[in-house]
């Protein structure tokens, strides 16, 4: 599900590149000379999904790249079926009359029980009234004891984005036991 546009924040989506040959590479140097004047020149941020619509994280492949200096590159040997999915990028950026973006406070609302740990944004806001952006701008996940990233675990995410926040299930885990996360969303 794509992120709501708010004016002076995100370009459009790109997807310049297919996963044929050596994978996908929505590499920057290859979009700006695909998109002339499309892209600042100074992104802060980058928003990878499937052309499908499924996040990068849910999508759950080894990726090589997915920065705002590089751009996205998958390759298909990194795959244990050979092949990477078709992604679509979009990059954020500041004009200058954006406020100042900030991270908020970790938050961690929920524990890993029943039926997983929801982190999701819309609960957030209710137990933390006015703290959390309308539409926040980039969110990061990591477990509560070691702060490791959500992406570097190994675990299947169902939800990880800035509009929906974080979730993951216990049933799409091997051992049925997700890990207990906390959430700091960017405004």
């Amino acid at each position: 599900m794509p992120l709501p546009q708010k004016a002076g924040c995100w370009t459009e989506w790109f997807d310049g590149d297919d996963p044929s040959g050596m994978g996908d590479q929505e590499t920057l140097h290859n979009l700006r000379e695909e998109n002339l004047g499309k892209i600042c020149p100074d992104p802060q941020g980058i928003e990878v999904m499937t052309t499908s619509g499924i996040s990068m994280v849910a999508a759950g492949e080894m990726i090589a790249f997915a920065d705002s200096t590089t751009g996205f590159i998958c390759k298909n040997e990194d795959q244990p079926d050979k092949e990477c999915f078709d992604y679509r990028v979009r990059f954020s950026y500041r004009s200058a009359t954006d406020p100042v973006i900030s991270w908020t406070e970790w938050f961690d609302r929920d524990n890993p029980s029943a039926t997983g740990d929801w982190e999701n944004t819309i609960n957030l806001k209710k137990d933390y009234p006015g703290v959390i952006c309308e539409i926040p701008l980039y969110v990061e996940a990591v477990t509560i004891d070691t702060m490791t990233p959500a992406m570097a675990t190994g675990q299947n995410i169902l939800i990880f984005n800035p509009t929906d926040g974080f979730v993951c299930r216990n049933a799409d885990q091997q051992n049925q036991q997700c890990f207990d996360y906390k959430i700091d969303p960017k405004i």
